[in-house]
């Protein structure tokens, strides 16, 4: 299964559609520099009764149609939650930076985390970066999330690039693990941040990625719609 999406590349000054089909989708996770980060990362998931990764970091594999666009998704209950994190694009082999969110079932992140991950779409913004001109400055990007619940918007993840693995690393990784390189066609989420107060459900959530160098910005806002769990 694939996604068509329909991103615009800005770059120079200037804005240009890029038609990108999305024929293999990839969630790095466990994808801190440190062991600080990822240690952070998995009492997270054990206060939730997930069980920790095997090896770190993990790059799990999901059909690509759950990407979108969409300012609104539909999820089972309201046991689901973002996650704000980089995405890399290779278009027509070259590789775009976009921003995006891991959405993924909590409750049935319990029996395994590929298949809470493969259950809910993955958001990303239809905006994006040729990786090429943020490289230079790589760790100066800043991701951050803002969740609201009940009117109230409030940050829920902050943070430099500099706790993740670099998108270097984490290609090279991929094609020694898997023995594929990120070639055309390819998409990888690269990695998010602890939720600030904790991983909880939020009526509306909304993702950015920032460029202090090149003061510039890529974000994007999605409404959730819970539908009911029957039987």
């Amino acid at each position: 299964m694939s996604a068509t999406l329909s991103l615009t590349l800005h770059a120079a000054g200037s804005a240009r559609p890029v038609p990108a089909n999305v024929n293999h989708l990839i969630l790095a996770g466990w994808t801190g520099r440190g062991q600080a980060a990822i240690a952070s990362h998995i009492r997270e998931m054990h206060e939730l009764g997930i069980a920790g990764p095997t090896r770190t970091p993990m790059y799990y594999r999901v059909s690509a149609s759950l990407l979108t666009t969409d300012d609104e998704i539909e999820v089972i209950g309201r046991d689901s939650s973002g996650e704000a994190e980089f995405v890399l694009f290779n278009v027509g082999g070259e590789i775009l930076l976009g921003a995006g969110s891991d959405h993924t079932d909590r409750q049935a992140e319990r029996a395994g985390i590929t298949l809470a991950k493969q259950m809910c779409p993955k958001v990303v913004a239809a905006d994006v970066w040729a990786f090429s001109d943020v490289e230079p400055h790589w760790d100066a990007l800043i991701v951050r999330a803002w969740a609201t619940l009940a009117g109230e918007r409030v940050l829920y993840q902050e943070g430099s690039v500099t706790a993740m693995r670099h998108p270097g690393e984490l290609l090279d990784l991929f094609a020694q693990r898997t023995g594929l390189s990120f070639g055309p066609g390819f998409a990888m989420y690269g990695g998010t941040f602890a939720a600030i107060g904790g991983i909880r459900w939020a009526d509306e959530f909304e993702f950015a990625i920032e460029d202090p160098v090149l003061h510039r910005r890529i974000s994007h806002c999605y409404r959730l719609k819970s539908l009911p769990i029957e039987g």
